[in-house]
């Protein structure tokens, strides 16, 4: 392939790209815009692979090497579940920031790469390698202890270190001066120490920074990990002088920023605090209030067989979903009770938060896959003003995103969080297994409210024990 075939193959697929990002910013037209993806990414790949720059000697390297990689990706997308995908997203941050790395340190070595460079122009490129195993080590290791966290295996309490920010203040002078010695190093041994130097550094920092954020802005973090990936790959790019993967990151980059933002400030928190941490308790227990915050009253439970008598009376109903709807596999049983109610002419619509579940757009997901009208699924913004109106509000699995302290507790650590207000229906019924806190590990007054009924156990199982009794 002709370096000019090559480049008007890299602009369809950067077209693509654009129109994949675009596609998948609706639910409808998702499909679309992830088969825009993968035909650029075909196209993209294709024209890597018999480009001028790729030897025929070393195509049987990359096949057998996309071999392997696809293997792995097709078998991770057949075992792994709905509720394990924002743990997957962040593993594969990670593999983004390690190919960076590791692309970083393999084009310093190889003389070709720097041969017939004028000094400008060689220092130009030493900043590009040093810029891009930076970006690359931070997010690698951060995204592998966001796996951790998400996956349970890294609890979600902050790790806050004494002078935390004095720490990463000296680790970014360290790196900062260790980066005039590799650019003033005139073999490469020498330039070697400074670079894995930086590197250690980065790895630390990337660990340090995620383990400083608690439980509840993790959706955040998953989201700003994505953005570094994008700037990692952009990082490649000019180390390749590749023109697609500049573009192609920086994409993915600016448009994870800007996802990030706009989850922050659905969360009312600031981007820097959550860089800071501290937010979050790591949820699962049973958070001791204090002050203005002690709730009062009882929680009252009720039975799966009154929950459908109130479902069945009512005119308007809300279902608001949360992770623990994920955990339970419960949307089918949703969908089946959704579609039960609308024939019946009861008005039913989904209330969906910015940073419900794991990560950015996963209750969209899991609504999707059990056929949900795409038409009843709203937003947060669209349908808070709806609840005054509303005869039955119902919370299944979810607890932050709908806690009344983030409005009437200034002390909270969710206060000015816009959640959806489920309490200003006629009737709220919330379904959990227990009593214990949210991700945020933050006590919620909503459940000792008087309009407030619990429904206690296994999401799937108590909705298929209303489904019966609705149609009985």
């Amino acid at each position: 392939m002709s370096e000019s075939l090559a480049t008007v193959s890299y602009i369809g697929a950067t077209i693509l790209f654009i129109l994949s990002l675009g596609g998948l910013s609706h639910p409808e037209t998702s499909r679309r815009g992830n088969l825009y993806g993968m035909i650029g990414m075909t196209l993209a790949v294709l024209a890597t692979i018999f480009g001028p720059r790729v030897s025929m000697a070393g195509i049987p390297w990359i096949v057998g090497a996309m071999l392997v990689g696809g293997s792995v990706g097709i078998y991770a997308a057949r075992v792994v579940k709905m509720t394990e995908m924002p743990e997957l997203v962040a593993l594969m941050h990670s593999l983004v920031g390690l190919a960076a790395c590791l692309v970083g340190f393999a084009n310093y070595i190889d003389p070709v790469a720097a041969a017939n460079l004028t000094h400008a122009e060689k220092a130009i490129h030493e900043v590009e390698i040093y810029i891009g195993i930076l970006i690359g080590a931070v997010t690698f290791s951060g995204s592998i202890i966001a796996f951790g966290k998400l996956s349970g295996k890294i609890g979600g309490k902050p790790l806050l270190l004494p002078a935390r920010h004095w720490l990463n203040l000296v680790g970014l002078l360290i790196i900062i001066y260790f980066g005039g010695q590799f650019l003033h190093a005139e073999t490469v041994n020498a330039g070697m120490i400074p670079l894995i130097v930086m590197t250690v550094i980065a790895l630390l920092f990337g660990i340090h920074m995620v383990m400083a954020i608690g439980g509840a802005d993790m959706p955040v973090v998953v989201s700003m990990l994505n953005s570094y990936s994008g700037w990692a790959a952009a990082a490649t790019g000019f180390m390749l002088n590749n023109d697609l993967l500049i573009v192609i990151g920086a994409l993915v980059g600016s448009s994870g920023a800007i996802l990030s933002y706009i989850m922050c400030r659905a969360m009312n928190r600031n981007f820097i605090s959550v860089i800071a941490g501290g937010f979050g308790t790591g949820g699962g227990t049973v958070a001791a209030p204090s002050g203005d915050a002690q709730p009062a009253g009882e929680a009252v439970p009720v039975s799966a067989v009154e929950t459908a008598e109130l479902l069945r009376e009512a005119k308007n109903v809300i279902i608001v979903p949360g992770y623990g709807m994920a955990v339970a596999q419960a949307q089918h049983t949703v969908y089946e009770i959704t579609q039960y109610l609308r024939e019946q002419g009861i008005n039913v619509r989904f209330g969906i938060h910015p940073v419900a579940g794991r990560m950015p757009g996963h209750m969209n997901v899991l609504l999707a896959e059990a056929r949900v009208p795409y038409d009843i699924v709203l937003e947060m913004d669209e349908l808070n003003a709806d609840f005054p109106d509303t005869d039955v509000a119902m919370v299944i699995g979810a607890n932050d995103i709908v806690n009344p302290a983030a409005q009437d507790d200034p002390n909270s650590p969710i206060a000015g969080m816009p959640v959806l207000e489920v309490w200003k229906a006629k009737t709220s019924i919330v379904m959990k297994r227990s009593m214990a806190s949210g991700y945020a590990g933050v006590d919620n007054p909503l459940f000792y409210k008087e309009n407030n009924r619990m429904l206690f156990g296994d999401a799937k199982k108590m909705l298929e024990e209303v489904f019966v009794a609705l149609k009985s």
